[in-house]
């Protein structure tokens, strides 16, 4: 088993990455949520994985945290749960919100993730409540959120990611083009969102 991927990020799509480690460019499906978070390409980065084996395919399916990575191999136990639609409820919903969603039987909540009606979300929460621990729930939220503090400029550059990509898709360009675009642009911390346009544009 592949535990993780530690090398360079060589390209960004709106669903997988591709991280080069040792000359080889490995694929990896990664939750929308997680994507956003990414720096940009040519960064190293360090990946948590999980390999998924099928008689016809084998994929890998990434995640920023060891957290996010647990969450998904808990999902992907309960009956009728791949892990597409696991990492489609990850993209949707974070691991903090959702635990406390099973915990508190919040079937409306865990609904809301794509592919996830009613009657699935009563399955999970039925199959997950007993293997979920309130105060572990309290714990691993505090250091999610000191772990979110501590990256208080990351967040900032996120942010104007963020901007900069919807700016270009009310100019007219595609969310998929803009976002490969920009995921493509160095950004710092003292660039305000026209800078990445300028940018984006001229190499549009």
């Amino acid at each position: 088993m592949i535990s993780y991927l530690k090398g360079e990020l060589t390209e960004i799509n709106e669903s997988y990455i591709v991280i080069e480690v040792g000359n080889i460019g490995y694929e990896v499906a990664l939750p929308a949520s997680s994507i956003m978070e990414l720096p940009p390409r040519g960064s190293a980065v360090k990946i948590y994985t999980y390999m998924h084996v099928r008689e016809d395919a084998i994929g890998l399916f990434g995640f920023l945290t060891k957290d996010d990575m647990e969450m998904f191999r808990l999902l992907i136990t309960v009956n009728g749960i791949g892990p597409r639609t696991a990492l489609g409820i990850l993209s949707a919903i974070t691991a903090d919100e959702l635990r406390f969603a099973i915990l508190a039987e919040d079937v409306k909540k865990i609904s809301k993730a794509p592919g996830i009606g009613n009657k699935t979300a009563s399955k999970m929460i039925l199959e997950l409540k007993d293997k979920i621990k309130l105060e572990d729930a309290f714990e691993k939220q505090l250091i999610n959120k000191e772990t979110k503090k501590s990256n208080g400029n990351t967040n900032r550059i996120l942010g104007l990611r963020d901007e900069a990509i919807q700016a270009l898709t009310v100019l007219g360009y595609s969310s998929s083009d803009a976002f490969k675009i920009v995921s493509g642009i160095d950004i710092e911390e003292d660039m305000q969102v026209e800078d990445i346009l300028k940018l984006s544009l001229k190499r549009m």
